[in-house]
């Protein structure tokens, strides 16, 4: 997808958290598909670790001091937009956190900036994985 800076700016925090959860659960998925031979229903629980909202606010903390100040930004006002709804398992400032991390990762991706998503994604991914 080919879109100026200016059309990206454009889009609300919640569009690009849309296609920034879509993004980091397509790479939950594939780091998943690459590194384990656990079944269908064994890589669905193992993604919804990954992306549930508690999982992805700690993801978002882990690579805050990583981010530049325009990455942060956009991090931030996803983070600070309301929310009509939070799931039953997280808490608000959770919920929060992890619609900044996936606005963060919607921006990135429109921008083509696929290096830096990867960048990003492996040092949370590495983190998680040692965790568990």
């Amino acid at each position: 997808m080919d879109m100026s800076e200016n059309e990206i700016h454009q889009i609300s925090s919640l569009g690009l958290a849309h296609i920034g959860d879509a993004v980091y659960e397509l790479m939950v998925r594939s780091w998943l598909c690459a590194h384990g031979g656990a079944t269908s229903r064994g890589l669905h629980k193992a993604t919804v670790k990954f992306v549930a909202a508690p999982a992805q606010a700690k993801a978002a903390a882990h690579i805050a001091s990583m981010l530049s100040e325009e990455e942060l930004s956009v991090y931030k006002r996803g983070r600070n937009t309301r929310v009509n709804s939070v799931p039953q398992r997280a808490n608000i400032s959770e919920y929060h956190a992890a619609t900044g991390l996936e606005s963060l990762f919607g921006w990135l991706y429109l921008q083509g900036r696929r290096d830096r998503l990867s960048e990003l994604f492996v040092e949370i991914i590495e983190e998680k994985a040692d965790a568990t």
